[in-house]
């Protein structure tokens, strides 16, 4: 028999036991009937998010993040607004892509059904009882490594081959997702294709495109109902370690985006049909600067239930990924160092949620600060 929510709360640790250890999530959390969110869900005021504040962009003018008609791809146009978006924004949306709409609306559902099993079935993807590590199940995003914990469960499918997929996807949602994954290919590949040509870089050519797009990561995200949500978020403020992630939204709502020059949050809008693109660290530092990865969050609903299904595009795991040497071959400085992208990723996963600290790591002068601080130590 599942236990009530008043049994939970008498103890903080029945609650992340329940959520986090029994596979629960926080979908079987909020289904229990909470009426006041768990302290654990409470974050700090500082990373709440306050609509009412001068921090949030108004949106009654319809600004947003740019919408970009792909009907034609070979447009100079189009390819101009692409890589200005990429450098101003590192969000934009996309229409007219060429992905079919029900590849989008079937990815869709099969996430409503993979968070309909019920909680014996998803726990079998859990990070103690998946035969793989690359299918994981789980909720919020590093809880060990948290203060408070954000609002959201998630099925993360790394891709490795179509067999693969076959032998330990979860079969509610397998044939959805690499549709998906398969659909959008080359979208990502032209996308990718306008970026590096806007970066004038004579010597690329098809030996980049491994480290650009060479390993693959799909999400499917829950958002459940919550009934505190000016409280908590349904997850906190970062950018993407990635090359770029293509995000499909639902509906509902609930992106928020950065704006770079006023440093206001600003909502993007879901656009039947769009696909919600963005420029993640792995390309900033590729671009040595020149494309933006930017913060951005989720917030928590307290009317409706949201999913989102983002494709992580990524270097593989062995790449080791710098400033491109085109870049930096006329005098110009290397804002960021070569880094094995395995430690990058590593770096972000150990730590919960933090805007842009990550990019950090790559940055020149982290080599020096930390062989200074090393000398330090041994004096």
């Amino acid at each position: 028999m599942a236990p009530s929510i008043s049994m939970l709360q008498k103890n903080p640790l029945d609650i992340f036991d329940f959520v986090v250890n029994q596979g629960h999530g926080v979908k079987g959390l909020a289904e229990l009937g909470l009426k006041t969110l768990p302290q654990q869900y409470i974050q700090s005021t500082q990373e709440r998010f306050d609509f009412m504040s001068n921090n949030v962009e108004d949106n009654s003018n319809k600004s947003s993040i740019p919408v970009i008609d792909m009907s034609h791809w070979d447009d100079p146009n189009v390819a101009q607004a692409v890589c200005d978006a990429a450098q101003k924004w590192g969000f934009f949306q996309i229409v007219n892509h060429g992905v079919p709409i029900h590849v989008l609306e079937d990815a869709k559902d099969a996430t409503h059904k993979f968070f309909s099993l019920p909680p014996h079935e998803k726990q079998k993807y859990s990070k103690e009882h998946s035969v793989t590590n690359n299918v994981r199940f789980g909720t919020s995003f590093t809880p060990e490594a948290e203060k408070a914990l954000e609002w959201k469960d998630y099925l993360s499918l790394f891709f490795i081959s179509d067999n693969e997929a076959s032998s330990f996807w979860p079969s509610i949602c397998r044939n959805q997702a690499l549709n998906y994954i398969e659909s959008s290919h080359n979208v990502v590949k032209k996308l990718l294709k306008i970026l590096m040509k806007g970066l004038n870089v004579e010597e690329l050519d098809e030996s980049i495109e491994p480290i650009l797009m060479g390993s693959k990561r799909i999400n499917l995200n829950y958002y459940p109902k919550c009934p505190n949500p000016e409280l908590t978020v349904g997850v906190g403020r970062h950018s993407d370690v990635s090359t770029l992630t293509v995000l499909l939204q639902d509906d509902v709502g609930g992106l928020y985006v950065r704006n770079t020059e006023t440093m206001k949050w600003i909502h993007v809008p879901p656009i039947s049909g769009s696909l919600v693109i963005n420029v993640g660290d792995a390309l900033q530092i590729i671009s040595n600067g020149t494309y933006k990865s930017v913060e951005h969050r989720v917030t928590a609903n307290a009317n409706s239930n949201r999913i989102s299904v983002p494709i992580f595009v990524n270097p593989r795991p062995q790449d080791v990924i710098g400033p491109l040497p085109g870049l930096t071959k006329n005098g110009e400085k290397p804002l960021y160092r070569h880094v094995l992208y395995s430690d990058y990723v590593k770096h972000f996963f150990r730590k919960a949620h933090d805007g842009k600290a990550t990019i950090e790591f790559a940055k020149v002068y982290f080599l020096y600060k930390n062989k200074n601080l090393l000398l330090m130590k041994n004096e």
